[in-house]
């Protein structure tokens, strides 16, 4: 949250007569917002959130079936005989010994809770059916043309030969579409050679790893896109699907020693530092020769949001975009035109919205037990806000009182993604703040009917793809964007459908391995031009181009890009940040341009045409390459920063011949950008009593940083725990002693001022009793 300094004064007072709800989000190292922080795990004051009314034992699911996949720790003839005996009213299915042991079966739902108590069955999941999506993003990305396309050996592109490294949760390298790839890997969680997900009887059952895994190289009822590239897999996130910097950064180097040719990283974190250690290690690993893929997370849609290992400079950094599909909106009998129809986001785990018909909306507040309370919603769709219960409570409560569909609204501006924690058949979906309270707004006076209309679209960024730039360098992330929306792939046992960036960073690291298979000399910066040279610039709905700090510089083309002639690296420039104050300045970046070609080019550098008042621009008027030559050249931006406003600038650099032209973004500041003040902040117990350590990222640095502790119950000021003045950039870390406290949770407000600019965040902080004078 960002406040101004004065905040601190009244933060008391304001929180003693409002509800305050705050999103604090833990640095997560996988990032996909259909398994990711923000998938209800909301911090609520100041009353603890109700549990949810259990399900009323009504008729229709007293005696609803339904079919299940059971897997046995041993014989699933010998634990059928179990079943059966606990359960005489089940009906078995089908045994499987082959590939999976176990047995399907069809039992009441209510009976389920009697299999689970029976020992040897180590899991039981419900049957999903697949309809897979995979099939439409890797066309769409230019996945079929390149199947016509040869390496210098006459062999169709597949991959082959190019070894992938996945540093996930592992995978399921005995998947059918995935066994004939794998090719090895190490667990760097158990420190073994078996990759394997973690399994049910091992903790939380992960499908992450393999999902990435599918997306890449996939060879058989699915196709991934080099469906031929020998996996490798690196487990470095356990069970929760969390790893740590130390665990990511021993797999990059047991991957580079195992002589890979490209890293897929879909993880990462909320520091957006270019000098966080993942970010470096990246780094290095590129200058090896390694290509290094990574997503660009799941924070947005506000700026600053990419974290590391994303803000690496040397690595391929990937948005989100979406493939063609077939999006839902909402309309209402009060809606005028197209222009107020209301985006809709599902929510992951919930059943699919398909309304056919129009239905009434009723608002039930924060969709907790007590907003039920004199209210009818039996076949209306219901309206809740965002805050105090989880989204899987607030659906299942939407259930229970016999709505049709809950839609929940942000409690903070724009959009966001959102993942029930378990199954639930009923519609769910999400909406921006500002829709939310428009249609609340008709509800006061009007009886409102919304019905949902289809349209066919594709190549809109992502609302949850995390934007740029990175702090202190100004680098403009992601470098491209590729499909992460609704993208099918293979799990454990089967098939499913995922969003987020970890699904998009796979298209491009599938591509780099065709690309390596068709050039193997090339090195990772080549391989990395050719991607961003040739993607496609991508527009919003109002038509306007996105900036490059959100699309890089546009959504893949793969077949463009194994057809490339001419390579201009770095793909994007920063000319940094100049305050108003500076005098005329000038500021001068290299490109490299190369000719893939047979032919001698002539190449013109064409800045943008339409300069503003106080930009001039120098640059060569035109060079000639013969074939396989490259020539590095300068391009000086010439600035009088005094004749702009504060803000973020960026354009377009063209780099012509005859038959291409190339876009290279750019963008500067003028005057201290408005970025987070504080990053990552962690407090623990050490294991001196009454001693506590902390950690904080400054991208920028502090001149004021303090840790203020409230009561849990009153918010009454009791004590600073510290308070720091000149902090420099990066890490901070001090142990502190705590003292003269009751043991037990406490409310904190961490905040962070640089530069006339302050964050303030809310966190809970616990005080071990053992810990305590």
């Amino acid at each position: 949250m960002r406040r101004t300094g004065w905040w601190r004064i009244l933060f008391v007072f304001f929180i003693l007569f409002s509800a305050l709800t705050v999103h604090c989000g833990a640095a997560a190292f996988m990032d996909e917002p259909g398994l990711t922080e923000d998938q209800s795990s909301e911090v609520f004051y100041p009353q603890r959130p109700p549990l949810p009314a259990p399900a009323p034992e009504t008729p229709a699911t007293k005696d609803e079936t339904a079919i299940y996949i059971v897997e046995a720790e041993e014989n699933p003839a010998e634990m059928i005989k179990h079943v059966k005996k606990a359960v005489p009213s089940v009906r078995i299915r089908k045994i499987f010994t082959m590939l999976y042991n176990g047995f399907s079966l069809e039992i009441n739902r209510k009976d389920i809770e009697k299999l689970l108590r029976i020992h040897g069955i180590n899991r039981i999941d419900e049957v999903a059916y697949y309809e897979p999506s995979m099939d439409e993003s890797i066309p769409f990305i230019g996945g079929d043309e390149v199947r016509q396309i040869f390496d210098d050996e006459g062999q169709h592109l597949t991959g082959k030969g190019v070894k992938v490294a996945i540093i996930d949760t592992g995978i399921d390298y005995d998947h059918p579409d995935l066994k004939k790839n794998y090719h090895g890997g190490y667990d760097v969680i158990d420190e073994d050679d078996d990759p394997m997900e973690t399994q049910q009887e091992q903790g939380l059952a992960t499908l992450h790893g393999t999902h990435v895994a599918g997306i890449i190289a996939a060879n058989g009822r699915l196709k991934g896109v080099a469906p031929e590239a020998e996996i490798y897999a690196y487990r470095t996130l356990g069970p929760t699907g969390m790893g740590t910097t130390e665990q990511v950064i021993a797999a990059i180097e047991k991957a580079v020693e195992d002589g890979v040719d490209i890293l897929n990283l879909s993880l990462g974190n909320t520091v957006n530092g270019p000098d966080w250690p993942t970010s470096i290690a990246l780094d290095k690993a590129v200058e090896k020769g390694v290509v290094a893929v990574t997503s660009n997370g799941n924070s947005g849609p506000n700026l600053w949001t990419v974290g590391s290992p994303g803000t690496s400079s040397k690595a391929i950094s990937v948005g989100a975009s979406t493939p063609p599909m077939r999006v839902p909106y909402l309309t209402t009998n009060s809606t005028r035109d197209k222009e107020e129809e209301i985006p809709i986001t599902a929510m992951q785990r919930a059943q699919t919205w398909q309304m056919r018909k129009a239905y009434q909306i009723q608002y039930v507040g924060l969709g907790k037990e007590e907003d039920y309370r004199l209210q009818d919603v039996r076949g209306k769709i219901v309206l809740a806000e965002r805050g105090q219960i989880s989204f899987t409570i607030k659906a299942k409560l939407a259930k229970q009182a016999g709505a049709e569909g809950l839609i929940v609204y942000n409690h903070t501006d724009g959009e966001f993604a959102g993942m029930l924690e378990e199954a639930i058949d009923l519609p769910v979906v999400s909406i921006s703040k500002e829709d939310g309270e428009k249609l609340r707004a008709q509800l006061d006076s009007n009886d409102v009917y919304v019905r949902t209309v289809y349209r066919e679209e594709e190549d809109f960024i992502a609302p949850f793809s995390s934007r740029g730039p990175v702090t202190h360098t100004w680098d403009i992330k992601p470098d491209l964007v590729a499909p992460g929306v609704a993208i099918d792939s293979t799990v454990p046992r089967g098939y499913l459908d995922l969003n987020g960036t970890s699904m998009s960073a796979p298209h491009v690291a599938g591509a780099a391995a065709l690309l390596k298979q068709k050039y193997p000399d090339w090195t990772p910066e080549q391989i990395k031009a050719a991607l961003m040279n040739t993607a496609k610039p991508i527009v919003d709905k109002e038509g306007d181009e996105y900036p490059p700090h959100v699309q890089g510089t546009g959504r893949i083309q793969l077949s463009e890009a194994l057809k490339a002639e001419t390579l201009v690296y770095p793909g994007s420039i920063s000319f940094g940040k100049w305050l108003r104050t500076d005098s005329r300045l000038e500021k001068t970046v290299k490109i490299t341009i190369e000719n893939h070609s047979q032919e001698r080019k002539r190449y013109l550098i064409e800045p943008p045409f339409r300069v503003p008042d106080g930009i001039q621009w120098k640059v060569p008027f035109s060079l000639y390459l013969s074939p396989g030559e490259k020539k590095t050249v300068p391009i000086t931006m010439d600035v009088f920063p005094s004749v702009f406003e504060e803000g973020v600038y960026h354009d377009t650099i063209k780099v012509t011949s005859d038959k291409e032209t190339i876009r290279v973004p750019y963008l500067f500041f003028v005057e201290e950008p408005d970025y987070p003040r504080q990053m990552a902040f962690m407090f623990e117990q050490t294991a001196e009593p009454g001693v506590f350590h902390y950690e904080v990222y400054f991208p920028g640095g502090a001149d004021t940083f303090g840790i203020a502790l409230y009561d849990p119950d009153t918010f009454l000021f009791l004590k600073y725990i510290d308070v720091q003045q000149n902090i420099e950039r990066g890490m901070f870390e001090k142990d502190v002693t705590v003292e003269g406290l009751d043991p037990g949770m406490y409310k904190a407000l961490i905040f962070a001022e640089k530069e006339g600019y302050e964050d303030t965040e809310l966190r809970e902080l616990y005080i071990a009793d053992w810990g305590i004078d």
